[in-house]
């Protein structure tokens, strides 16, 4: 299939029918070039090479891949129980930093209609033409097969075929599958980030053990008070654009009641880690404290709503991500002490 028919085939699945009751995105208007309009074919050849190269790597979203590491070298620290080969941690970051800005320039090619619709998102490469939607696709795929030729030869097979797993989740299952069709969207959907914490103890062991999988559910059930809390401030970006996030659906009752469960899940995933990895006193102190912090913040989500005061919810958004952070380095502290 010649990349031409790949992007239509996408296009056609990225199309997908709206949630009852919210409305479609619109699609940018075409230009013989594959972009918007007003993009010529002259113009894109006059394009500076260092703001091509920031529009690339803007389709890759490098915040969200950082994030994506700082879960990934504290897991092989605890597998390895030390300080794994140097050689080994750079050839994972670098190949699940391709993996994931493949994951990501997928998401921006298939979004790229609604991303015009969002205030968040309009300053995209594709929104802003700044980036070919055939040029984007390429960048995806040459990036996915980076990735995945770099872990089998130098990491090892198991990782390049996790790698491989998160992309295609990311892209099926949620882009394509659920984000403009279930509220559960980024509940399923979510558990693509998730990825690295196998794939950095697959790095180091070639399997996948039960800390990993653990390490796993704290993410998985991090990912929806982090995201919902992010959907409650931009939610008429949301519903503008037919995105059936939670708190378009919902009431805001129910999605911070929601917030509170999965933050006890992710909770109690945290604690389950101290007797099934052996993390110790300081794992234990720091998981607590932070468990307890994440928690009051959710309740005060909760009592908000119910008492009709104002809603802030970015709060618990920006504080999620010092959570995450800070519990991750305490894993990498019971790993090497």
């Amino acid at each position: 299939m010649s990349p031409a028919d790949r992007e239509v085939v996408l296009s056609a699945l990225a199309a997908s029918t709206p949630v009852a009751g919210l409305p479609k995105p619109t699609t940018p208007a075409q230009s013989a070039s594959g972009g918007p309009s007003g993009a010529t074919g002259p113009a894109r050849s006059r394009r500076p090479v260092r703001a091509l190269a920031r529009s690339y790597l803007a389709l890759t979203k490098p915040r969200i891949i950082e994030q994506l590491l700082i879960t990934t070298v504290p897991v092989m620290l605890l597998a390895e129980r030390g300080l794994p080969s140097p050689w080994l941690i750079l050839a994972t970051l670098v190949g699940g930093t391709f993996a994931a800005g493949s994951a990501n320039t997928f998401n921006c090619y298939i979004d790229r209609d609604i991303d015009q619709v969002m205030a968040r998102t309009r300053q995209r490469p594709l929104v802003r033409a700044s980036v070919t939607p055939a040029e984007a696709l390429r960048f995806g795929i040459l990036l996915g097969v980076a990735a995945t030729l770099l872990f089998g030869f130098a990491v090892n097979w198991p990782s390049a075929l996790l790698a491989d797993g998160a992309i295609m989740f990311y892209v099926f299952v949620y882009t394509l599958g659920l984000k403009r069709r279930s509220p559960s969207n980024i509940v399923i959907g979510g558990a693509a980030g998730c990825f690295p914490v196998l794939i950095g103890w697959s790095a180091v062991t070639g399997t996948v053990g039960w800390p990993a999988v653990l390490l796993f559910a704290v993410i998985f059930f991090w990912t929806p008070p982090h995201f919902w809390a992010l959907a409650i401030k931009y939610r008429d970006d949301y519903a503008a654009a037919g995105i059936p996030m939670l708190p378009v659906v919902a009431s805001p009752a129910v999605v911070t009641r929601r917030i509170l469960g999965y933050s006890y899940a992710m909770v109690a995933a945290s604690l389950l880690l101290v007797p099934v990895a052996d993390t110790g006193w300081l794992y234990l102190v720091v998981a607590v404290l932070l468990g307890g912090w994440f928690l009051a913040e959710a309740h005060r989500l909760v009592r908000s709503v119910r008492r009709g005061g104002e809603i802030r919810p970015m709060r618990l958004f920006h504080m999620s991500i010092t959570y995450l952070t800070l519990l991750f380095v305490a894993v990498a502290l019971a790993a090497v002490i």
